[in-house]
């Protein structure tokens, strides 16, 4: 089990998140039934989560990865989205999934998510582990929602702080820290 640093409190025990995560996947199983769609993990954050929730698919699907960027080593958005690596999946007449670790101001996975759409997808649908409503400006729609927190600069379960806390099995806040 991995250490948890001082200064970090406990707000969603891995336990929670495997409930929630299969619950998620039953979900997003039924929606889907007879198709094999695109899912596109967020990196870095989404990874964790993304591995998590294919494995508790009953499904088929076809995985590939972006990297978006609005961050830095920094606790608060810079509001410059960037696109560090984009999917190679031709997405014109699939169904897509994309799979997010937390959503906070919105601006990046809008970003994103407007870009997807004018590949001609099907349907594209977003599935997040954490909406973060505190400093929301754009509430794109959620298909599948894992938690709601209202604030607090989150670690662990993939999300990070400069890059450390990925590994930790939960999700805790960094107390003492901008979020």
């Amino acid at each position: 089990m991995n250490k948890v640093p001082d200064g970090y409190r406990l707000v969603l025990t891995p336990e929670q998140i495997r409930e929630k995560v299969r619950e998620m996947a039953g979900r997003i199983s039924e929606d889907f039934s007879g198709q094999v769609p695109v899912v596109v993990g967020i990196l870095k954050g989404a990874f964790v989560f993304l591995a998590d929730l294919v494995r508790e698919m009953t499904i088929p699907v076809e995985v590939d990865f972006a990297q978006i960027s609005s961050y830095g080593n920094e606790t608060k958005s810079t509001g410059r989205i960037k696109v560090m690596r984009d999917i190679s999946t031709p997405l014109a007449g699939r169904h897509v999934l994309v799979v997010e670790d937390i959503i906070d101001t919105g601006h990046t996975l809008n970003h994103y998510m407007n870009e997807l759409r004018q590949r001609g997808p099907a349907s594209l649908r977003l599935a997040a582990l954490i909406n973060k409503t505190e400093r929301q400006e754009y509430a794109p729609g959620v298909d599948y929602l894992g938690f709601t927190i209202p604030r607090g600069f989150l670690v662990g379960y993939g999300l990070d702080h400069a890059g450390m806390g990925r590994d930790l099995p939960g999700v805790y806040e960094v107390t003492g820290a901008e979020g």
